[in-house]
């Protein structure tokens, strides 16, 4: 009787372990060790990146130099290409042309009254440009001054405010609208978006205004801003119930009832009194 009582005993204990481990706060900590994780781990290719650059890396410096002269180059003996690149990098992928499509975006949400799925695209767009404009002042790296410059930028060099305002616009281009697009075309989108990220980080060094580090530090803290608020979107959702979103399907699938006519209508987010 003795050996069955100590046995129960122990069972209970191990129970209510488990039980004080499954609960809510269990479920916010472990959201809380993932998010801080994958915060870190995309924050660390950015810092790394920004260590090599403020400590001058003989290699990293070689890699700059002989890049820009290789792709200075052609701007060098074709001027008609030079007015091509401008074009490109001082209209279509002009970083205030990427944050009207933004704003655009986040006027429709709002008409559908998708409140957070707005909230979640301005606030990443927004924290982008601060973030990316606090480090430009930070570092004051100078930019490029090459022998016979085809273009001139003002402010300082790291890291390409054109590159990591690419890479926040088209990535919250991309979560959002992906749920609209059928299957099978989702490709282009994806093919679109990488080519506007790399053809921002092709015209900027091209054009001479900017070392290739520059490009991919933005790229680096692009996503890294973009994660983060993610994570915080994910959260949400799980807290409301919603089950996981993958990034291939886009931030929030149930967008697509927006534009199925047999759908049910209503917002995307949920009354008041279902939020948790």
């Amino acid at each position: 009787m003795a050996q069955r009582t100590a046995r129960s005993r122990r069972i209970d204990t191990i129970r209510a372990l488990v039980a004080r481990h499954s609960g809510p706060d269990a479920a916010f900590g472990r959201r809380l060790v993932l998010a801080v994780t994958a915060t870190a781990t995309v924050s660390v290719p950015f810092a790394l990146a920004l260590v090599l650059v403020e400590s001058r890396w003989p290699p990293l410096h070689r890699l700059d130099r002989t890049t820009a002269e290789r792709l200075h180059r052609p701007a060098l003996e074709h001027p008609a290409w030079v007015r091509v690149l401008d074009f490109f990098t001082g209209v279509v992928w002009d970083p205030v042309t990427m944050r009207l499509l933004v704003a655009a975006l986040v006027v429709w949400l709002l008409t559908r009254r998708a409140w957070r799925l707005a909230t979640w695209a301005g606030v990443t767009a927004v924290s982008g440009a601060l973030i990316g404009f606090l480090v430009k002042n930070v570092v004051e790296r100078a930019r490029p001054h090459l022998p016979e410059p085809v273009a001139h930028a003002p402010g300082f060099s790291f890291p390409s405010g054109h590159a990591m305002t690419a890479m926040t616009s088209c990535a919250v281009l991309l979560l959002v609208l992906l749920p609209l697009v059928p299957r099978a075309w989702r490709p282009l989108p994806w093919a679109l978006a990488a080519a506007a990220v790399l053809g921002v980080g092709y015209t900027r060094v091209a054009l001479g205004v900017h070392w290739v580090s520059d490009v991919i530090g933005g790229w680096l803290l692009g996503i890294a801003v973009v994660t983060v608020t993610t994570l915080a979107f994910e959260a949400w959702r799980a807290d409301t119930g919603r089950p996981r979103t993958t990034v291939g399907g886009g931030l929030e699938p149930e967008i697509a009832s927006a534009i199925d006519p047999e759908a049910p209508s209503g917002p995307l987010d949920p009354p008041a009194d279902q939020r948790s």
